[in-house]
């Protein structure tokens, strides 16, 4: 097994918390020698997550609970659903294990990771559960995918569900324009000299490339971070968080030549809906060039049940690797890049029954238990071998599966990460506005300083 060290430079203290203690966690053992545990998610039958909620209560604990009965172990688990926002959830999760209480086992956003290390409410796998490496479900989550579920060089838990980003592309307007309609990229230039020929169709935005606070976390996902990437930078590295960096000032410059150059709508980047709104105008073959995760392809343009459907979406619907600015450029020297979001499971440091719960996460995370959470619905899943499986049938998440996840990067495990995200969607609204790249650059290094304690945390 490997682990992907990234570290992040994160505050000291305990979480801020506002919400009251919800149902105490584990119990030591019941009457007749019940060993009883609990599980936690953001999830809730007929709500928020509802097939997470439906598998873990209706597969996950009669499963377990007859495969422990098996092996002589009388177990009780519990599942306690929550169906509130996540923030709410994070903060009433967090003042739970602040008391003591809390689930064995709980779901958490990767970005959360570091926070609650740093409040002691979970803590590397290999304090609590030293044999941890000999599973074997790590040798089917890529080493990429490992680094959700990392902090400072750790593992915390195992990584659950991921996504991937990547370029999608109307055919049906690049055959218009006479460019290849198996289209892949290898530089920023490709992407470039594709907008300026599609930019000779009457009513079609070239590229699509979200910018802004209006498009929240989407500006940092789907367009600041994957640019930055492609430089050869990571927004957090060692213990820092990158400034007014080459690199950033470099990913700024795509925003300059996009919108700049007339390749981009910028009054779609500044409207509330603007992001549904490219949606909408991309399945109308309005848009040429649209960066997005796997979310569009499986929940936007899907024929059967997406938001702006087409019918026509196996056929018109193109995907391609994002490119390093140049060859070779990227992080870790790679051609292409990514950047992937997604969930960890992990145990409650002060659970009473450790190697018990230890056994129901792995349980959780088994080819079989995923396989089961993955139904009729096809999704990325963190397990190479149940994406082969249950992904044989859709070539475009496939391809996340194969070609994206193990390139992909994720979002630095750090609570200062939510205020750095602004900060660069304001930057990426300013080069849209008019400003250089290099202002935009310096303003943000500006705030950034503010943000994470000074200049001595800021690489430019």
């Amino acid at each position: 097994m490997g682990v992907l060290t990234r570290r992040a430079w994160a505050v000291t203290g305990v979480l801020a918390l506002s919400f009251g203690v919800a149902a105490c966690g584990s119990d030591s053992e019941g009457s007749g020698g019940t060993i009883e545990l609990k599980i936690a998610a953001n999830a809730i039958s007929g709500g928020k997550n509802a097939e997470e909620a439906d598998w873990i209560e209706n597969w996950v604990i009669p499963h377990f609970e007859e495969a422990e009965a098996d092996r002589g172990v009388d177990v009780k688990v519990t599942f306690e659903p929550s169906g509130v926002d996540d923030e709410q959830f994070k903060s009433r999760l967090a003042l739970d294990l602040q008391s003591g209480s809390g689930p064995d086992i709980m779901s958490l956003d990767g970005i959360w990771l570091g926070e609650f290390a740093e409040a002691g409410y979970i803590k590397p796998l290999s304090e609590t559960s030293p044999d941890f490496e000999s599973w074997d479900g790590w040798d089917q989550i890529p080493e990429a995918v490992q680094q959700l579920a990392a902090f400072d060089g750790d593992l915390y838990g195992i990584p659950w569900g991921t996504d991937g980003r990547v370029l999608f592309y109307n055919k049906n307007l690049f055959e218009q324009a006479g460019l290849p309609t198996d289209w892949q990229p290898t530089s920023w230039q490709d992407i470039l000299d594709a907008g300026e020929a599609l930019g000779s169709l009457d009513g079609v935005t070239p590229i699509q490339l979200n910018a802004g606070t209006a498009m929240g976390e989407a500006t940092t996902m789907q367009g600041i971070l994957p640019l930055l990437a492609g430089t050869g930078e990571e927004i957090s590295s060692d213990g820092s968080w990158t400034g007014a960096s080459d690199g950033m000032e470099q990913a700024l410059g795509l925003y300059e030549d996009i919108y700049g150059g007339g390749l981009g709508d910028p009054q779609l980047q500044q409207e509330t809906q603007g992001r549904d709104k490219s949606f909408q105008e991309f399945a109308e073959n309005k848009i040429g060039i649209l960066a997005e995760g796997d979310y569009f392809w499986r929940s936007v343009v899907n024929p059967d049940n997406g938001v702006a459907p087409m019918e026509d979406r196996d056929e018109a619907v193109g995907y391609a690797l994002i490119p390093a600015a140049q060859p070779g450029q990227g992080v870790n020297g790679q051609d292409f890049v990514s950047m992937s979001g997604g969930s960890v499971r992990t145990l409650n440091a002060a659970s009473d029954h450790l190697d018990l719960a230890w056994d129901l996460l792995t349980f959780m995370n088994s080819a079989e238990a995923v396989t089961a959470s993955v139904a009729d619905t096809p999704k990325i899943t963190a397990r190479t071998d149940v994406n082969e499986q249950v992904l044989a049938d859709d070539p475009m998440l496939t391809f996340i599966n194969e070609q994206v996840l193990p390139i992909t990067i994720f979002r630095p495990a750090d609570s200062l990460y939510p205020q750095v995200s602004t900060l660069l969607q304001e930057a990426t609204a300013a080069v849209v506005d008019g400003d250089s790249p290099s202002q935009a650059a310096e303003d943000y290094q500006d705030g950034l300083e503010e943000v994470v304690g000074g200049a001595d945390h800021v690489t430019s």
